[in-house]
């Protein structure tokens, strides 16, 4: 996927999965003008079509992996 390196706007918990309404990790913007946000999971099943008619792709996945800026140095 083409990764924005430094997007307009970051994610945040309110922005919701097209597809299925679980938090968004991927935002789509399209060839067309439009854009449509996916969680990880339907990020990974589009991601084929989806590379065809993007213009860019916004992909936050990581942040499902790393660990929070307050956990402690053992939980990281």
């Amino acid at each position: 996927m083409t990764t924005v390196l430094t997007p307009a706007s970051p994610l945040t918990a309110a922005d919701r999965c097209d597809r299925c309404g679980a938090q968004a990790y991927l935002r789509v913007v399209l060839l067309s003008g439009g854009e449509l946000l996916f969680c990880a999971h339907h990020g990974r099943k589009f991601e084929p079509e989806l590379k065809k008619i993007a213009a860019e792709i916004q992909d936050e996945t990581e942040r499902l992996t790393s660990a929070p800026a307050s956990a402690s140095e053992e939980e990281r």
